[in-house]
C-alpha cells in the first residue's frame, strides 16, 4: 500500500519531477526492503533470540503497566462514546470543516523562501551606457557591500560588467553575488540582508538596482519570483494596460522591484517623408530611402573578382557624417524632373523618441511581461491573487493573462500536486479493496486520511507556514501513513468476528487491543519526522515543511482515528463479512456443488 503512494510521486512532470523523482524511487525501494526483511529476517531472528522466553526487567513491568491501564481507561471511554456513534461523526465533520478554513487562510507559494548563505544582485545603467559609466555606478554599489562585509554578516562578493557569467552581455548591465557567513555566526537572516542591501542601492542615481536572495527554485540568481504576462493584438494596448498593472501592482506594499520587459529605453528616430512636397520637387521616395539607407546604414553595390575570391562592395557614409541629427543638412538628393540637388532636409521630418529594446511573444501572442519581488512575508500566492484582482477590476475582458517562471510553476504544480493527492487515494483505496474484498471496509479506513489533513494544517498555522510543494508532498505521504492506523482496528475486529465475538463488542476489544501497536507505530512514525522540524542550515525552510506536516498529521490523526475508526466501522460495516468469512462461504458453495454433482452421477449410474 505504502509502495502505491510513493511510486507515483517520482512521475511528476516539470522541475518538481526532478526534485522528488529519487525520492518517491527510494522510499518506494526502502518500504519494499522492510517489508521482505519484516516477512523473513524478523521472524527467523525472534526464533533464534526469544527461544528461551522473555525477561520482563523493573522497566519493561512499568511500561506494561502504563499500557495496561491505558487501553483500560481508552476501552472504558469508547463504550461509553460508541453508544452514540453519531455524535463522533458530527464531530469529525466540525473539525474537516475547520480545515477547510484553514485551508483558505494559509498562504500558499511554490516553495518558502530559503536562507542559502547567498545573495544575487544586479545593476542596469540606461540604454547606451558605457564601461566607464557602469564602472562608476558599480563602484557605488561595492562600497554598500563593503559596509556589510565589515558588519560580519557578508563574507565577500563579486561583481561583473557585463552582467552576463559566461556568456555575451549588454555593457549596460552589471551582476554580482554575495557569500554570507555561516549561519551560525550572523543575526539577520539572508531575506534581512537583501532588505537592507536593496533599500541603499534603491538610492544610486542613475542605475536600476535589483537585490534578493538565493532561493531554493532559482537558477543562477533566477527571476523575480513574480512574472505575470499580458498578451494581445496590439503593443499599443499592452502598454496602457502595463502601466495600469504596474501602478497598481507599486501600490501593494508586499510587492518590490516592479518592473516590465517593454522599456522604452532605446533611443530613436523616426524620419518621416514629405510625400506632397517631395512630389512638387519631383523627388521619389525611393531616391530618399535609397539615400538614407546608404549613408546612415549601408547598401551593397557591386561585387568585384581579386585572386579568385568575390568581395562585396559596400557604401557607408562616414562615422562623423552620421552622428547627429544634424548632419542630415549635408544629405542630398537629386531631383527625377529638374536634375537639381534639393537638401534632404527640405523633404523630411525627425522626431526623436524612446522605443523598446526588443519586441516580446508568449504563446503566439504579443506579449509584455510584469514581474515584481516578494517583500518578506508576502507569498507568491497572495501575490498572484492580487494581481489577477487587479486585471478583472482594471483592465478589459480582452487581455489575456498568462505566467511565466516561478509563477508559472506555482499554477501548474497546484493542480498537478493536488490530481496527485488524489490518485494516490484512489490508488490506496483500489488495493485495500482488493485484500479486504470489500468497498465498505477500505472506505472505513480511508477516513482516517482527512484527519491525518487536518492535523497537517493545524500544525502549519501553528508555525506560520504556507502550502507549498514540499507541504503538498508530505500531505500525500500522509495517504499511507494514516491508512495503516485504520488497517490495524478493521483488520483485528474482522478477525474477532470471525471468531464469534458479537459485532459491537468486536469494534471495541479490537481498538482497545490494538491501542498499543497504533501508538508505537504511530509515534515512531512522528518523531522519525522530528528531526525535519527541528532542521537548520541551509535549505531547512523546507524540510521544516515537511517535518510539521508529518509529525502534526500523524499525532492528532492517530488520537482522532481511535474514535474515529471504531464509530464509523459501527455505522457503515454491520452488515459486511470480512474476506476469511467470505473464502469459507465460497468453500461451503463450492463443497455443496460438488456432492450434487457427486450425487447426480451416482443416480445416473444407478438407475442405468
Amino acid at each position: 500500500m505504502l509502495i502505491s503512494v510513493f511510486v507515483p510521486i517520482s512521475f511528476l512532470q516539470g522541475n518538481i519531477g526532478q526534485l522528488f523523482r529519487e525520492f518517491g524511487f527510494t522510499i518506494a525501494a526502502a518500504i519494499a526492503f522492510s517489508s521482505l526483511v519484516a516477512l523473513t529476517l524478523t521472524p527467523m531472528m525472534c526464533s533464534k533470540l526469544l527461544s528461551g522466553g522473555a525477561r520482563h526487567s523493573r522497566f519493561s513491568e512499568v511500561v506494561d503497566d502504563f499500557f495496561r491501564r491505558l487501553a483500560g481507561w481508552y476501552e472504558d471511554g469508547l463504550r461509553r462514546v460508541m453508544r452514540r456513534p453519531w455524535l463522533i461523526i458530527a464531530g469529525t465533520l466540525a473539525a474537516v470543516a475547520l480545515a477547510a478554513v484553514l485551508l483558505r487562510v494559509l498562504p500558499s507559494e511554490l516553495a518558502p523562501a530559503e536562507d542559502r548563505g547567498m545573495i544575487y544582485y544586479s545593476l542596469t545603467g540606461p540604454e547606451g551606457a558605457t564601461l566607464e559609466y557602469m564602472d562608476r555606478h558599480a563602484r557605488m554599489a561595492e562600497d554598500i557591500v563593503a559596509r556589510e562585509v565589515a558588519s560580519g554578516d557578508v563574507v565577500r562578493g563579486i561583481l561583473r560588467i557585463p552582467g552576463g557569467f559566461g556568456g555575451a552581455s549588454e555593457v549596460n548591465q552589471a551582476r554580482g553575488f554575495l557569500l554570507l557567513a555561516d549561519w551560525s555566526k550572523r543575526d539577520r537572516s539572508a531575506d534581512q540582508i537583501a532588505q537592507s542591501l536593496r533599500s541603499q542601492m534603491s538610492q544610486i542615481p542613475g542605475v536600476r538596482a535589483q537585490v534578493g536572495p538565493a532561493g531554493g527554485w532559482s537558477r543562477g540568481g533566477g527571476g523575480a519570483p513574480v512574472q505575470v504576462v499580458l498578451g494581445g493584438t496590439d503593443y499599443a494596448d499592452l502598454v496602457q494596460w502595463r502601466d495600469k498593472l504596474m501602478e497598481r501592482m507599486q501600490d501593494n506594499p508586499g510587492l518590490a522591484n516592479v518592473q516590465s520587459n517593454y522599456e522604452e529605453r532605446k533611443p530613436q528616430i523616426k524620419v518621416a517623408v514629405d510625400r506632397n512636397r517631395a512630389a512638387d520637387l519631383g523627388v521619389s521616395l525611393q531616391t530618399v530611402g535609397r539615400t538614407l539607407e546608404t549613408v546612415l546604414g549601408s547598401r551593397i553595390v557591386t561585387t568585384y573578382i581579386d585572386r579568385d575570391r568575390e568581395y562585396n562592395v559596400i557604401l557607408q557614409g562616414r562615422a562623423e557624417d552620421r552622428a547627429t541629427p544634424t548632419d542630415l543638412d549635408n544629405l542630398y538628393v537629386r531631383s527625377d524632373r529638374t536634375g537639381e540637388l534639393v537638401p534632404l532636409s527640405n523633404l523630411v521630418e525627425l522626431t526623436e523618441l524612446a522605443g523598446p529594446m526588443r519586441l516580446n511573444r508568449f504563446d503566439r501572442l504579443r506579449s509584455i511581461t510584469v514581474s515584481a519581488a516578494l517583500a518578506p512575508g508576502y507569498t507568491l500566492g497572495e501575490a498572484l491573487a492580487y494581481v489577477e484582482k487587479v486585471v478583472k477590476e482594471d483592465l478589459p475582458p480582452s487581455v489575456r493573462l498568462n505566467y511565466d517562471g516561478q509563477s508559472r510553476e506555482f499554477k501548474e504544480s497546484g493542480s498537478q500536486l493536488y490530481f496527485m493527492f488524489v490518485l494516490a487515494m484512489v490508488v490506496v483505496f483500489l488495493v485495500l479493496a482488493a485484500q479486504f474484498e470489500s468497498f465498505l471496509h477500505p472506505f472505513v479506513i480511508m477516513t482516517t486520511v482527512p484527519l491525518a489533513v487536518i492535523g497537517a494544517l493545524v500544525g502549519l498555522w501553528l508555525y506560520g507556514m504556507s502550502i507549498n510543494v514540499f507541504s503538498q508532498i508530505a500531505a500525500i505521504m500522509l495517504v499511507g501513513l494514516a491508512a495503516k492506523n485504520g488497517i490495524l482496528i478493521v483488520e483485528f475486529a474482522n478477525q474477532l468476528r470471525d471468531r464469534g465475538v458479537e459485532f459491537r463488542e468486536a469494534v471495541i476489544e479490537a481498538a482497545a487491543i490494538r491501542l498499543r501497536p497504533v501508538l508505537m507505530t504511530s509515534f515512531c512514525t512522528a518523531f522519525g519526522a522530528l528531526p525535519l522540524l527541528l532542521a537548520t542550515g541551509a535549505g531547512a525552510e523546507s524540510r521544516q515543511a515537511i517535518g510539521v506536516v508529518v509529525f502534526y498529521g500523524v499525532v492528532i490523526s492517530v488520537f482522532l482515528t481511535l474514535g474515529v475508526v471504531p464509530a464509523v466501522y459501527t455505522i457503515v460495516a454491520r452488515n459486511t463479512k470480512s474476506p476469511q468469512t467470505i473464502a469459507r462461504m465460497l468453500e461451503k458453495l463450492r463443497g455443496a456443488a460438488a456432492r450434487g454433482s457427486a450425487g447426480g452421477e451416482a443416480k445416473e449410474a444407478g438407475g442405468a
